[in-house]
């Protein structure tokens, strides 16, 4: 178990060890029972949502580029030319510009 909330806390950039971070996992668990009330009674599994389709290729042709800054300034917090997301209570490193 400690070695699970470990792989999370690295994961969410959240420290279980306090109030904050206990109140967050209670949340972000509270939300993913949701789950349990959806019946999946005679639901077969699927590979993908596509399954019943023949799935193709297509030329990738880029049609814009060039614009990683216009992006980013989007980002309320980023890590080199990353998004960073959710911010957790975990500081992230301060980077020299």
């Amino acid at each position: 178990a400690v070695a699970v909330l470990e792989h999370l806390e690295r994961l969410a950039l959240v420290d279980f060890r306090d109030a904050e971070g206990v109140a967050r996992l209670q949340k972000a668990i509270q939300f993913a029972d949701q789950l349990r009330d959806v019946s999946t009674d005679g639901v077969e599994p699927m590979d993908s949502v596509l399954e019943d389709r023949c799935l193709y290729l297509r030329e990738d042709d880029v049609t814009e580029g060039n614009c990683t800054n216009e992006l980013l300034k989007n980002a309320r917090e980023k890590v080199e030319e990353y998004f960073v997301a959710p911010p957790g209570n975990i500081p992230l490193p301060v980077l020299e510009e």
